[in-house]
């Protein structure tokens, strides 16, 4: 029988191998929960529901905060909706400009009966509807990377000045300014006491792009023409069954939850992947030396009667030896050293030649033979070249 400390001494290695892993587990664990915090904080933070573009509580570069900004700094009332019922609500409350982007997730009846209740309507990232409904028009193309003047007599657009606009549309009822071949960067039309403006604000308000040229002047004089903005943002609600986008139909808990299986996955790899280090030499159960593998070789090519490739083998070594003997590179072609070898012992070319490469013997007495004849030649140019010296 094992006695009692015996069996402790067995135990306290055991124990401290669990306790490792438990720790290990526990290592693990502690990490997942700091970042599934983390990830929430960063997600209440930066609002891992990617708004939309042209959002006026966005300050990234396609965000349009910094023009809602200079509207509220010039007095003007800017209320942010993001419900249909919301904005016309707001809408009846009184004369206001509309801020109202042609978004798919609005149905046609949706986008007219919002334009309609305005005042004064800005589309400010106007589609081929929103042209089509409003202006009679159609999308024509793009602007230059230059600057363009107004070229209208639309008061606020002279006032900013040349700007670098967007898309282009062409109408035949509305009024255009900035004009680009067949095409205007900016559509006007009345409609009792207010008018409809369809510019590509993305190209112009967005926070990456306001301060250039006369945007932010442009921006001020179609949005701030009146004391009140309703900036409408439409959501997945308002979509009346139309499809939205991909950001737009998941839960905001879908990214952080992305991001730390990414992070658990990672640290699975780190914890079980292998850890390349110093390479370790180790011991072989058994030592065999270079003579032994050597017969087995040869007993392997006496066994399948390849006489040509035992061959091969003889003649390489000899070249080898007589590359050195003669103060070739190990490198050296088998004609290389033969000719080298010829010129040494003053022999005819093609007999050495012969005999290091073009002989192909067939039987095991041409092998034999052959052998005999290379040992003969090294023996030779070792005495030419040292004498008394062996040339093995």
């Amino acid at each position: 029988m094992t006695s009692a400390p015996a069996r402790a001494a067995t135990a306290l290695p055991e124990r401290s191998g669990r306790r490792r892993r438990v720790g290990g587990w526990i290592v693990i664990a502690l990490v997942l929960v700091l970042v599934g915090s983390l990830g929430a904080v960063i997600s209440g933070g930066i609002q891992w529901s990617e708004r939309g573009a042209f959002d006026p509580e966005s300050a990234g570069p396609g965000g349009t905060r910094a023009v809602a900004r200079l509207l509220a700094e010039n007095g003007i009332d800017v209320q942010i909706v993001r419900d249909r019922a919301a904005a016309e609500d707001a809408l009846r409350a009184g004369s206001a400009t509309l801020v109202l982007p042609d978004s798919p997730l609005l149905s046609d009846d949706a986008f007219t009966h919002l334009a309609s209740a305005a005042t004064d309507v800005v589309v400010a990232e106007p589609r081929a509807r929103s042209i089509r409904v409003l202006f009679e028009g159609r999308l024509d193309g793009f602007g230059e990377t230059t600057p363009v003047a107004p070229g209208c007599g639309l008061a606020e657009a002279e006032r900013a000045g040349p700007v670098v606009i967007g898309a282009t549309f062409a109408s035949d009822t509305a009024t255009g300014c900035y004009p680009v071949g067949d095409g205007f960067g900016l559509l006007a039309v009345s409609r009792g006491d207010g008018r409809a403006v369809a510019i590509d604000g993305t190209a112009l308000f967005t926070n990456a792009t306001l301060a250039s040229d006369g945007n932010a002047a442009l921006a001020l004089n179609l949005l701030g023409a009146r004391d009140r903005v309703v900036w409408f943002v439409p959501s997945l609600a308002d979509s009346d069954g139309a499809a939205g986008t991909l950001g737009e139909l998941t839960p905001g808990w879908v990214s952080p939850a992305i991001v730390l299986l990414l992070t658990a996955a990672l640290a699975a790899i780190i914890w079980r992947g292998r850890r390349f280090g110093p390479l370790v030499r180790e011991r072989l159960p058994v030592t065999v030396r270079g003579s032994e593998t050597t017969r087995g070789r040869a007993r392997l090519y006496a066994r399948s009667r390849d006489v040509p490739h035992a061959a091969d083998a003889i003649r390489q070594a000899t070249v080898a030896r007589l590359a050195r003997l003669t103060g070739l590179a190990a490198s050296s072609s088998a004609v290389s050293v033969s000719d080298a070898v010829a010129a040494r012992l003053d022999r005819d070319p093609r007999e050495v030649r012969a005999l290091l490469v073009d002989d192909v013997p067939r039987t095991d007495r041409d092998l034999v033979a052959l052998t005999h004849h290379l040992h003969d030649l090294e023996a030779a140019l070792s005495a030419a070249l040292r004498p008394g010296k062996d040339p093995r």
